[in-house]
């Protein structure tokens, strides 16, 4: 229970997940729901191998529900929604054993072969994919199946209803469509008897009393079924309208490219007597050409591809930060958002109570962050495995250790595993870029002067003191601008545009291994 001082600083703050929550908070107005709790929901559709993209909306609702946390006392659940009862449409660009799936397609995914052969099916697969990631963040969730809800007659009731109100949800659904697809058209999708597979065929009569349709199966027949069982699924806008009724979901975020069909679905959840849910629409990711991100495509990254370059909290501040704006989700965005939360962690003790809500650190970490370790940035990390010719922790961590003494892999985690992550990035993705230049004649009289500088620097001189004796060195020759001296020495010494404090890094590598950097850079032809 939160106390009242942190209530009221609730109520007060701008950080958009608290911004949510109090629309959430007006929806109730004090009061239980009838099923006893609100509940939040994420959908999720495992036709590809699962990507950041959809999994941003779990770490963002999880957001949402903790800063819900703090402003009411109504207890809540999360359910991760899972459609793998959708037809397979096509074969995805990403998987192995093509082959294996392609006679299936059509059928519900977790009817289809698992083409990786580790699960019972190539939805259960994805569905564990899924799973693994929200689980290695530590979520409280729920894991919904649309097959097992079919199925087992959870949605059953919601189900006959959407037969019963047929006509409203078919003049809600109507104007939307082109005019041949109108033709055909029925919410409703039958299981193919014969085939197996979810079919869009127009029914041939309905039934709302005895809750059945009728259609022409694929190899011609006129079959009756029932709605119910697991024999029917519905076209996704009216079973997102459907579940929403069913579950009785009260908060669910959505991309933008869905706003109209959030706006549809609202509509035939009231037709069907229920209360859409809260949520807004978030801008979608944008892959390294800034096209947007596709499941079946595998471009963008995947959890795995960041998991394994930065840490995971890492990958929170990514999904947090600006969530109504189109950003591009490739490796490159790594190693700020790398840095940017470590920042936010060591910002948190020295704020108010206030600001402290504002601080991305309290989302990520539930109002928790973790104590601050040693002020080592990753791009810093990342120029040192390069000049360090570092290939494995033990090179990184003589460099570390003296520079902050008695910091060790055992009291500083994070700091750990940094450099292992910074290694790993930087034969990946620096070093094959990394083409260092020769310096102008400007820039070498400077660099020169740079060594000489430090070489007579007193003992022991901290980051601030080098990285002022860097400044003067700069200001002393003729660069139209010190930024331009900073990016020379980015460029000659670490062969890229842009790098660390060079006061922090000439702590950290040492004066006397700086001294021959510069030299050795000079000396290259």
């Amino acid at each position: 229970m939160t106390d009242p001082e942190q209530r009221s600083l609730a109520q007060a703050a701008k950080a958009w997940p608290f911004e949510e929550a109090r629309r959430l908070q007006e929806r109730f107005a004090g009061k239980t729901p009838d099923k006893g709790y609100v509940l939040f929901e994420t959908g999720y559709g495992p036709s590809g191998l699962p990507h950041i993209g959809t999994f941003g909306e779990v770490v963002r609702t999880t957001m949402v529900r903790r800063a819900f946390a703090m402003l009411s006392d109504l207890p809540t659940r999360l359910f991760a929604f899972s459609d793998d009862m959708d037809g397979l449409r096509k074969v995805p660009d990403n998987i192995p054993n093509p082959e294996l799936v392609r006679p299936h397609l059509g059928k519900p995914l977790t009817a289809v072969p698992d083409p990786f052969g580790t699960h019972d099916s190539f939805g259960a697969h994805n569905n564990a994919r899924l799973r693994a990631f929200l689980d290695a963040f530590g979520f409280d969730y729920e894991f919904q199946s649309a097959t097992d809800c079919y199925r087992s007659g959870r949605f059953d009731a919601a189900l006959r209803t959407v037969l019963e109100r047929y006509d409203e949800v078919m003049a809600v659904m109507l104007p939307s469509l082109g005019a041949e697809r109108q033709s055909t058209y029925s919410p409703f999708l039958p299981v193919s008897p014969a085939t197996g597979r979810v079919l869009q065929v127009p029914l041939l009569h309905r039934d709302a009393d005895a809750g059945t349709i009728a259609f022409r199966d694929e190899d011609g027949k006129t079959v009756e079924l029932p709605v119910t069982g697991g024999h029917c699924k519905l076209q996704w806008k009216c079973d997102w309208a459907m579940r929403w009724v069913a579950l009785e979901v009260d908060y669910e975020m959505a991309g933008k490219d869905l706003i109209d069909s959030v706006r549809l679905s609202s509509r035939i959840a009231q037709i069907l007597g229920g209360r859409p849910p809260e949520g807004f629409n978030y801008e979608l990711f944008l892959d390294e050409a800034g096209e947007k991100i596709s499941k079946s495509k595998g471009n963008g990254l995947s959890v795995e591809d960041w998991l394994a370059y930065a840490p995971p909290e890492s990958l929170s501040l990514f999904m947090y930060q600006q969530p109504r704006r189109a950003k591009r989700l490739y490796f490159d965005v790594i190693p700020r958002a790398v840095d940017e939360y470590l920042g936010f962690v060591e910002k948190f003790p020295a704020e108010t109570a206030a600001a402290r809500l504002e601080n991305p650190a309290w989302h990520i970490h539930g109002g928790e962050p973790p104590p601050a370790e040693v002020p080592l940035t990753f791009g810093l990390l990342l120029n040192l495995v390069g000049v360090a010719h570092a290939e494995s922790k033990d090179v990184l961590w003589g460099f570390i250790s003296r520079y902050a003494p008695g910091t060790t892999p055992d009291n500083a985690p994070m700091l750990d595993r940094m450099a292992g992550y910074a290694i790993r990035y930087y034969q990946d993705f620096v070093k094959p870029r990394q083409v260092p230049r020769a310096p102008t004649a400007v820039e070498r009289a400077a660099m020169e002067d740079l060594a000489a500088t430090l070489e007579a620097m007193p003992a022991g001189s901290d980051a601030t003191a080098l990285q002022n004796a860097v400044y003067e060195v700069g200001k002393r020759h003729p660069f139209a601008n010190l930024r331009d001296w900073f990016k020379a020495l980015y460029e000659v010494l670490f062969g890229q545009s842009e790098g660390p404090r060079m006061g922090s890094f000439v702590a950290l590598f040492g004066v006397p291994e700086t001294v021959a950097l510069v030299r050795s850079a000079l000396a290259r032809d």
